[in-house]
């Protein structure tokens, strides 16, 4: 509460109040697929109303960007499940290949190495509003594991499990949602000339950058 809501909305303040450009870098985990969304249809909308209570974090987080976006002095960034080009802990490409199991639903997810620099040009640009700040498309586990054992660790194996049995062995409700990134790649290439590649794509030169820096 105090870091998601209290200090966030704090900072957005204080800034507001020296006339001080904020980027705040949210989630886009305040989604979970319906009927109008399901995963091969169209993804979320920045204007879509938050659907996903089932962790407090999640809530925390669809609760404060309600108030945030008022100010116009802030820029709301929504990341997915970000991958960084190492292994490192928080990357969620090390997440899942040390799990016992994963289950296989697509979902957005942000390859840092296309989106990071992007935050900086819209940074720069004093742009404001709300951004799902993903790479395009959809990807299943499934299909990043497989990528992974074929470029980066050809003896990695892995296993599946439903969202039910999930359930069994999490503390929290896990979001799984695709993101319309229609807002994001149209701004960044026709007023900046900065092009996001699809997830799939974004995957493959992810584990090719990893491979040659040889890391296994």
């Amino acid at each position: 509460m105090r870091s998601n809501v209290v200090g966030t909305l704090n900072l957005t303040d204080c800034c507001f109040a020296r006339g001080i450009h904020i980027t705040v870098f949210a989630t886009g985990c305040i989604y979970q697929y319906d009927d109008a969304h399901s995963w091969d249809g169209p993804g979320f909308l920045e204007t879509d109303p938050a659907n996903f209570a089932g962790s407090f974090y999640s809530m925390t987080k669809a609760h404060v960007e309600e108030i945030m976006k008022h100010y116009n002095n802030c820029l709301i960034l929504r990341l997915r499940m970000p991958v960084s080009d190492d292994l490192h802990s928080r990357n969620f490409v090390t997440k899942i290949t040390q799990y016992e199991r994963v289950v296989d639903i697509p979902n957005s997810n942000t390859i840092l190495t296309d989106l990071l620099p992007a935050s900086i040009l819209l940074a720069e640009h004093g742009e404001v509003g709300i951004y799902n700040f993903t790479n395009p498309g959809a990807i299943s586990h499934n299909e990043v594991l497989t990528l992974f054992r074929d470029i980066v660790r050809p003896t990695f194996t892995w296993k599946n499990f439903s969202l039910e049995e999930q359930a069994k062995v999490i503390k929290a409700g896990r979001s799984n949602c695709k993101l319309d990134t229609t807002k994001l790649t149209g701004k960044l290439l026709n007023e900046y000339g900065y092009e996001i590649p699809e997830v799939h794509e974004a995957y493959r030169r992810c584990f090719e950058r990893m491979k040659a820096a040889g890391i296994r």
